[in-house]
């Protein structure tokens, strides 16, 4: 795996930690300090593939991305592209959502932490306030027990309420029983 490099108009490709860290230290702007060594070489060294940005001073950023180039031709040209393997992508489901979209036709109580939109009395302006809402109801999975939720909340609270996401903190549930 290589590292392009790039801050302003300097740019570069390094086929390893040691010749990134070189570079960096290298440009007179960026501070080289033991911290920001451990973290390049703790990016270098993981399996994220996503361009990583360091902050120099405000506004004002470099940038490393990791590729699988071996020339600045060939990584300017987008040759080499990372694909990730998309049989492993296809088989690993996060379980959150394997147990969310579990079948099983029952009881459920739901537990919905929102943000609720009410009037404040004295004068007259709207705010969002943290609401906590639980409920018992039948569904066949997780994921519908939240939309009957949402839904039954939709009909009863003010139209700019924010709902949190299905797969966040702010939503879970339990599955009570088997019903007929």
């Amino acid at each position: 795996m290589n590292l392009y490099l790039r801050y302003f108009d300097k740019e570069t490709l390094v086929h390893n930690v040691d010749d990134a860290i070189d570079f960096l230290a290298s440009i007179d702007e960026i501070d080289m300090n033991p911290m920001l060594e451990a973290d390049v070489r703790e990016y270098a060294a993981s399996d994220v593939y996503y361009p990583k940005r360091y902050k120099v001073r405000p506004r004002v950023y470099f940038i490393i991305i990791k590729t699988e180039a071996a020339t600045m031709v060939d990584f300017k040209e987008k040759r080499a592209v990372h694909t990730p393997d998309m049989n492993a992508a296809e088989r690993f489901v996060p379980p959150v959502i394997a147990k969310l979209n579990e079948q099983n036709y029952g009881w459920y109580e739901g537990v919905i932490d929102f943000k609720r939109v009410l009037l404040v009395p004295g004068t007259g302006k709207f705010q969002y306030r943290d609401a906590h809402f639980v409920a018992r109801c039948k569904a066949e999975s997780g994921i519908d027990c939240y939309n009957r939720i949402v839904e039954h909340l939709r009909e009863r609270v003010d139209s700019r309420s924010q709902f949190p996401s299905v797969k966040g903190k702010n939503f879970s549930f339990t599955f009570l029983g088997y019903c007929k």
